[in-house]
């Protein structure tokens, strides 16, 4: 199957990014199910960008899976990342690729992109913090603020590090771990104007319902776009 290039070069995709307050990470095959009902549902309630995160599934089907997150995420005109991986970001024609902080180095993936990609990057410390202000990157992730079985062994950092990161970061950053509509607010009030989550919208009954539940969240901030 042929792909249409992605809408967004890279300033348009940036500009979605400084707009962007929700992400999802998802699975290729979310419940062992064909991904396409739960990304339509999350992205109808208001997903932003969408991350494609696979560990274990052979290649073959998680490019399968990325044709549908790609065809999807240009229908809502949401941004598409994968997660790790470069060469697979290229051949899907993804926004870009989110890595940690023991994966593929941030800047060897800014060279292989280039800089019209979306390049992410995991922070779970003050030190980390720091030291992405000094990488070629467009966002990172802080957290997780409460543990998580999608993160087993990664200790929570808390809401401070939150508070931390609206104070210090030098990039967009989106909050993340353990993060549902119950306590959204917290984080929010916290300092984040941006959320990611993984089993809070893949898990739900009604993903769509779930999503415009967390953008609610940031009403008590008002309705104005996050800056940069």
């Amino acid at each position: 199957m042929s792909l249409a290039a992605p809408e967004a070069p890279g300033p348009l995709r940036r500009e979605r990014l400084r707009t962007a307050r929700l992400y999802l990470c998802c699975d290729a095959q979310p419940g062992g199910q064909d991904p396409e009902g739960l990304l339509r549902a999350a992205l109808s309630g208001g997903v932003d960008i969408v991350q494609l995160r696979e560990k274990s599934l052979p290649r073959r089907e998680i490019e399968l899976a990325a044709l549908t997150f790609r065809r999807l995420c240009a229908t809502y005109s949401a941004l598409f990342i994968v997660n790790d991986d470069p060469d697979l970001a290229r051949a899907c024609r993804a926004d870009g690729v989110h890595v940690g902080q023991d994966d593929i180095p941030a800047r060897e993936v800014r060279e292989t992109l280039g800089p019209d990609a979306i390049v992410g990057l995991s922070t779970h410390s003050e030190e980390q913090i720091a030291g992405a202000n000094e990488e070629p990157v467009d966002y990172i992730s802080v957290g997780p603020i409460w543990e998580t079985p999608t993160k087993e062994g990664r200790p929570a950092v808390g809401l401070e590090l939150i508070s931390h990161a609206a104070r210090n970061a030098g990039h967009p950053f989106f909050a993340i771990g353990g993060i549902d509509p119950a306590n959204a607010g917290e984080v929010v009030r916290a300092g984040a104007q941006r959320l990611c989550v993984v089993r809070a919208i893949r898990d739900a009954e009604d993903p769509a319902a779930v999503a415009e539940r967390l953008r609610g969240a940031f009403a008590e901030i008002g309705d104005v776009a996050p800056g940069g």
